[in-house]
């Protein structure tokens, strides 16, 4: 007979620690609300829930080693070394606490300050666990724990029985196995690519921990694991592995503080841009916040008095800014602390103000030991940043003349702007377009009233390799910057934005998506907040327009080609009639096939004639046309640019626009078989 769970007695960790808030009941009815979203991403973001309890663990020093497997039919199962979700029945609730967990939400260990289970975690709200039971259609919860096998399953968060001893062991921890429910994510398919970036990120935080995953989905398991003795250190080592350092030691410095811990490493690079990334009890903080501030003035303050005391800045120099010593500076800050509080329910601003002291007092001692122990790395970060200080003079005196003259003095916008008459920004757009022929046909096509058009010559300087100075240099960036009116750098200000939507407008073709390419670079590495307000869009034209008889619709992947032919046709012409690679005719003797001079393609079937018009260019589309499938609200389709994981974006731009050839052609080797638009 199977026994019943016991009364915890001594144990730190029990039943008593967990806190009630409230039920769990809105979860399936609002899932975006607790995951983001229910698509790809919301469903990554249960594993995350399921993952950050056992990283707690780590946290707390109880748990080594977390495991994570991809299991045959979408199943998925997160398996610890930790103390085990407690069993014991919860004096309130009167059930038991892995039944608590599992079913109420913030129902935890991680409330309560000093007298729960946690005195640092990242769960901060306590949902995780519920909220991926409430979305599964089926979870296995099994706990080893006080000797004995503890297990309990659930379907949609409610309990299939209570949690009962299945046998003994000398094991201890956690496995929680789910199956996601399909009637909830538009699509369940786990990415192993996406799953292990996300988790080497958090053993890079949690220094010592072993984290395994295993892919089993196929024939044969592919395990594949992290383990970083060097924690943030082996962080900013990877980030910079394809960068060209400046400073010979990574420096690194862990500290407890009172009830805080600080840990900081950094390391400056060749590079011209800022990569900084912040976290809170291995929460990502995109928008940083008070450990951010309290680095930076540490920064600043630390460099500043060292080339002074080195003789590098003179009496009459004037101090190094902030931006002059933050050039090409790579740096992890990560800290820990019991009741983080956080601006918005994305916990990407950290409010702590104890923590902001902390770290400038933690980070700036042992920065300046650093310098004075290392002087040649001393000597090659203060002349970085006397490069920088001098290239930023350059790129202000050029910025006012050219910029803030415009702004203030009445300098005209552009000649080859086309302005809209509205000046309301939260209405106006601006669309960038390649070349004056697309500039023409997007002139006549747009409404005068709200959209704006800005052709380019060419291609625009690949900015990931420039400083300010030699961009503002560049006459169509230069041309960009006026018509946005926000300025760039030290004189960027957003509530100057001149249009709400800025609009990438390119031909589908090879050339088009580099100038996309490049026009995001610049972008994400100079105006990051446009995109992080949601302000840049890239318009989709259609790369088809396909009439049978009287009926005509547009395309926008060869994807989707054949699929319209039919749907036009009635399904009297058949998919495998017509070549959709190029869209032309097959070589079947029952159909012909011609082209006319303006790139209209007619493939003559026995069932009827179909009109392919393949777009090479917006300059080749009517006005109409234009105004119809791409630049019309009501009937365009858009993609809004957004950065969720700004290490995985500034990896990507590092690859694609900077230096090194090899990782460049390494990734297009990768990916070439994805894609699916070739234009050459």
């Amino acid at each position: 007979m199977a026994s019943t769970p016991k009364q915890a007695s001594t144990s730190e960790y029990s039943a008593k620690n967990i806190t009630v808030l409230e039920g769990l009941d809105p979860v399936r009815k609002r899932p975006g609300m607790y995951i983001g979203s229910t698509g790809i991403e919301g469903l990554h973001h249960l594993i995350w829930e399921v993952v950050d309890n056992s990283f707690d663990e780590a946290m707390a020093g109880h748990a080594k080693t977390v495991t994570v497997r991809l299991e045959p039919e979408n199943w998925v199962s997160v398996t610890d070394d930790g103390r085990g979700i407690p069993v014991d029945i919860h004096p309130e609730q009167k059930i038991s606490a892995l039944e608590l967990v599992l079913t109420k939400l913030h129902a935890g260990g991680k409330f309560g300050g000093e007298a729960s289970g946690y005195k640092v975690s990242g769960g901060l709200h306590g949902v995780g666990v519920s909220v991926v039971n409430a979305l599964s259609d089926s979870l296995e919860a099994t706990v080893y724990r006080d000797g004995e096998i503890w297990k309990q399953n659930f379907a949609k968060g409610v309990p299939q029985g209570k949690v009962k001893s299945v046998g003994a062991t000398k094991q201890r921890g956690t496995m929680i196995r789910f199956h996601a429910d399909d009637s909830i994510f538009t699509e369940i398919d786990y990415s192993l690519e996406t799953v292990i970036d996300h988790l080497r990120q958090q053993c890079y935080l949690t220094a010592g921990i072993k984290v395994v995953i295993i892919d089993a989905r196929g024939e044969e398991e592919h395990p594949y694991g992290f383990y970083f003795e060097g924690g943030v250190a082996s962080y900013v080592r990877h980030l910079n592995e394809r960068r060209e350092n400046k400073q010979p030691n990574i420096f690194f410095v862990e500290k407890q503080v009172e009830n805080m811990n600080v840990e900081v490493s950094l390391q400056y690079t060749t590079d011209f841009h800022e990569s900084v990334h912040c976290y809170a009890n291995n929460i990502v903080n995109p928008d940083g916040g008070t450990h951010l501030a309290g680095f930076r003035t540490a920064l600043t303050r630390v460099l500043n008095s060292y080339a002074r005391g080195k003789g590098y800045l003179k009496e009459k120099d004037i101090n190094l800014t902030g931006e002059d010593v933050r050039e090409g500076l790579t740096a992890v800050i990560s800290v820990k602390l019991p009741e983080p509080q956080f601006e918005g329910q994305t916990k990407g601003k950290l409010g702590n103000p104890e923590i902001k002291s902390a770290v400038e007092t933690v980070f700036g001692e042992a920065f300046q030991i650093f310098l004075e122990e290392h002087p040649k790395d001393g000597e090659e970060i203060i002349g970085k940043c006397l490069l920088s200080a001098r290239a930023r003079a350059a790129a202000r005196a050029a910025r006012e003349t050219v910029l803030r003259k415009g702004v203030l003095e009445g300098l005209t916008l552009p000649g080859k702007l086309a302005d809209c008459s509205s000046k309301d920004a939260s209405r106006s757009e601006l669309y960038i377009v390649e070349g004056d022929s697309a500039g023409g046909s997007a002139k006549q096509a747009r409404n005068r009233e709200y959209q704006a058009i800005l052709p380019l010559r060419g291609k625009i300087l690949n900015v990931e390799r420039a400083r300010l100075d030699k961009l503002l240099a560049n006459n169509e960036i230069k041309n960009l910057v006026i018509a946005m009116g926000t300025n760039i750098g030290e004189g960027f200000t957003i509530e100057d934005l001149r249009y709400g939507r800025i609009i990438i407008m390119t031909d589908a073709d090879v050339d088009g998506a580099h100038i996309r390419t490049l026009l995001l670079t610049l972008f994400y590495r100079h105006f990051p907040m446009l995109i992080a307000q949601g302000h840049i869009f890239i318009a989709r034209p259609p790369l088809y327009r396909i009439q049978v008889g009287k009926k005509v619709k547009y395309v926008y992947s060869d994807a989707d080609k054949a699929g319209v032919i039919e749907e036009l046709s009635g399904g009297t012409v058949q998919a495998d009639q017509v070549d959709h690679s190029v869209g032309g005719a097959t070589a079947d003797q029952s159909e012909t096939g011609s082209e006319d001079p303006s790139g209209e393609i007619v493939v003559q079937t026995a069932h009827g004639k179909v009109n392919i018009q393949r777009y090479k260019g917006l300059g080749e589309m009517n006005p109409d046309q234009l105004w119809e499938t791409t630049m019309d609200p009501a009937t365009r389709m858009m993609k809004q640019v957004t950065v969720e994981d700004a290490v995985l974006a500034d990896e990507t731009f590092d690859i694609l626009m900077g230096a090194e050839v090899a990782p460049r052609k390494k990734f297009i080797q990768t990916h070439a078989m994805e894609v699916h638009n070739l234009d050459i």
